[in-house]
């Protein structure tokens, strides 16, 4: 050994921040090791056809991509040392995958392996066995900082004896450029035991802004297909948002926690596909409520029955020489009992023919004949029987079928009776009837009913596990329609009901979730903030009352005094302006990410000054780079985002934005918390009273 490398081993030995460098090196050459052995397969002796070796050359590629060492994002973040008890002497690094050297033996452990849970719960009072836990920081990809905290009986006290230690919270307070990123290093008690709750049951989870709900849904994802790995990788995953900005967003979350084959989709994307309809319309906000109203689902079901005809003549089979003779009110007995069982449309007209060709063969059994399944397959493609079938069971096109109902002011009454008065039945009709339903220009709500006349034909396939994000603002039918994608798999519901924005914002969980089919889920709320300073959601909280009364208020455990500034300016139009761009500047002084959250209407004007100023912006969905760090957002937009800095253009508009007080002040509630250091909020109109102190 030369003595470069003996002084190095020396000062490691004296330095823990060094030695854990040098284990840092060591795993990320074991993780570069791991990588070159998949890659390095041999799989010509091991494939039969070329369809196999297709299939598993595809799933090698699948592994390399996971065994990526992100540069930028720490390989581990933690370290557990046990004292006594079964892990007595053991020491693990906690990070975002399983590492091992070439002995097999683990360099890093993964978040989620049991053997990590520690990490997260252990106490003082309940230490777990655990004597050290300790938490690194990182600048970029290097490891810069550690902290220790000493849990075992006659330990140190730790460096903060409450709250979030600190290299937590210099995590939280990490400037944002780029994406959503994941928060395994943070994740805190109360939110680990959502994220390990078992793949059998749905859990809803109430969070107020910066409670981290969307972070532990996608982290309960990540945690499922580690422990469920076999079932849900043959049924499938989803992450339903609210809108494309808001997925592209969080899209690098799960890659960064080795997860690749979770499906992203808007319910809109969700209901439109496999060519249904394409969505080209709006619908006014009174026929919205209605469309998205449950009753409908009712009204669908009724229209969609109304296809089946009574026969009216007798069904007769000619064979050979011989003719079978099935009279009406056996085949309407039939039809009856079919309709009676309540099955799929499109599985009862399966049936129908098969049940109408058993009939027969009873026939032909009395006369003394022997038939066997083969003779009722033949009878059942009969010219006849399928002529029958035509009249009495015909074939539905789900689009179709709604355009008729919203097209046909008689169709639509005689199935809505008793369900829908006058009003709402004129609300939902089309004003100018399309010609045809390839004409029609369907609204989002329009393409939900085609999506649930289309499972009453048949059924939708369910997944293993859907996460549903943003999920106070779903109508009852988009959540019937959302329900139908996990009817035999479970799901994760994340949402605030104070951030509810749509006219048909639900009014409770326990009314959502039975819309989605698991009225049984388990309601848990996050009432600690984590990501909005507390001067910023107390100043936001200030509308709780007068929107969503009864709802507890988040609690914030981070302080940051000067984090929120109210700056009131003289006169409007291209003094506010100025004034605007003037708090965007200003922001951009900071480090991270700007988010300028402006009325809708506002955002022309404000792009125009913007562009005036020479200030590049972006627009929602755009990932921020160094080099352009401002995003202007329409306030329809900003939900589930987030920026270190928020400049709010005039509270007021938003609020007048909306089609009723309520939203609006849910619409403002939204923009004010989207902060994760520092709010501007900047007006010439009067601030809403609902903020006064």
């Amino acid at each position: 050994m030369s003595a470069h490398d003996r002084r190095e081993e020396s000062e490691q030995q004296n330095d823990p921040l060094a030695r854990e460098r040098a284990h840092l090196a060591s795993s990320r050459a074991a993780l570069r090791t791991m990588r070159e052995e998949v890659a390095a397969l041999d799989i010509r002796d091991v494939t039969a056809n070329w369809v196999n070796a297709e299939v598993l050359r595809s799933q090698i590629d699948e592994r390399i991509k996971a065994l990526a060492d992100l540069a930028h994002t720490p390989l581990f973040f933690g370290r557990l040392d046990y004292g006594a008890g079964v892990q007595e002497g053991q020491r693990f690094h906690i990070g975002r995958r399983h590492v091992h050297d070439g002995d097999g033996d683990p360099m890093v452990v993964d978040w989620r392996a049991p053997v990590s849970q520690p990490f997260y719960r252990a106490s003082r009072k309940d230490p777990q066995g655990v004597e050290l836990r300790r938490r690194f920081g990182y600048t970029g990809g290097e490891l810069t900082a550690y902290e220790d905290e000493r849990l075992g009986e006659g330990g140190e006290g730790a460096e903060q004896e409450e709250g979030v230690s600190r290299l937590i919270q210099a995590e939280i307070e990490r400037p944002r450029v780029g994406p959503m990123r994941d928060i395994v290093a943070t994740i805190q008690p109360e939110q680990d035991e959502i994220v390990r709750s078992g793949l059998g049951g749905t859990v809803c989870v109430q969070g107020g802004p910066g409670t981290g709900k969307t972070a532990v849904g996608l982290h309960r994802v990540a945690y499922l297909l580690y422990a469920h790995r076999e079932r849900l990788a043959r049924t499938g995953t989803l992450v339903v948002g609210p809108n494309r900005s808001f997925l592209h967003y969080i899209e690098q979350v799960l890659p960064a926690l080795g997860e690749l084959e979770v499906g992203q989709a808007t319910v809109e994307e969700l209901v439109a596909g496999a060519g249904k309809v394409e969505v080209r319309g709006l619908d006014g906000a009174a026929a919205a409520v209605v469309k998205g109203d449950a009753r409908m689902a009712e009204v669908l079901r009724r229209a969609l029955r109304s296809q089946v005809a009574m026969p009216v003549e007798p069904l007769v089979v000619v064979r050979g020489s011989r003719r079978w003779r099935v009279p009406a009110y056996e085949v309407e007995e039939i039809v009856r009992e079919l309709l009676d069982r309540d099955i799929r449309y499109g599985a009862a007209r399966e049936a129908l023919p098969q049940r109408v060709a058993h009939t027969v063969l009873v026939r032909m059994e009395q006369a003394g004949e022997a038939p066997d399944d083969r003779v009722q397959d033949q009878v059942a493609r009969n010219a006849a029987v399928k002529a029958l079938v035509k009249a009495v069971w015909p074939a539905v096109e789900p689009a179709r079928l709604v355009w008729r109902l919203l097209s046909d002011a008689e169709y639509l009454a005689a199935h809505a009776e008793g369900l829908l008065d006058a009003e709402e039945q004129k609300a939902v009709l089309w004003e100018k009837p399309p010609r045809s339903a390839r004409a029609a220009k369907w609204s989002a709500a329009d393409a939900v009913l085609v999506d649930e006349v289309a499972d009453l034909v048949e059924r939708t396939h369910s997944l293993g596990h859907v996460v549903l994000d943003e999920a106070q603002d779903l109508s009852p039918m988009q959540y019937r329609a959302v329900g139908r994608r996990c009817s035999t798999g479970s799901a994760t519901v994340l949402g605030d009901l104070a951030q509810g924005t749509t006219p048909w914002a639900t009014g409770s969980w326990s009314e959502a979730l039975a819309h989605l089919g698991k009225p049984e889920a388990v309601v848990e709320e996050l009432t600690a903030g984590f990501r909005v300073p507390r001067e910023v959601i107390a100043y936001a909280s200030r509308l709780l009352p007068h929107m969503s009364p009864g709802l507890a208020a988040v609690r914030s455990v981070r302080e940051a005094p000067g984090s929120l500034s109210v700056r009131r300016v003289d006169g409007d139009g291209e003094g506010r302006d100025v004034e605007v761009v003037a708090a965007c500047r200003e922001s951009l002084g900071r480090e991270g990410s700007i988010g300028l959250i402006a009325a809708d209407a506002r955002v022309p004007a404000l792009a125009a000054a913007l562009e005036a100023a020479g200030l590049a912006y972006l627009a929602p969905g755009e990932e921020t780079t160094p080099d352009v760090r401002l995003t202007l957002v329409p306030a329809s937009l900003a939900k589930g985002l987030e920026y270190d800095h928020v400049v709010l253009d005039e509270p007021a508009a938003v609020v007048d934005g909306e089609p009723d007080e309520r939203t609006g002040l849910r619409r403002l509630y939204v923009a004010l918390t989207r902060a994760v250091s520092g709010l501007v909020v900047v007006h010439s109109a009067a601030l809403p009273p609902q903020l006064a102190a």
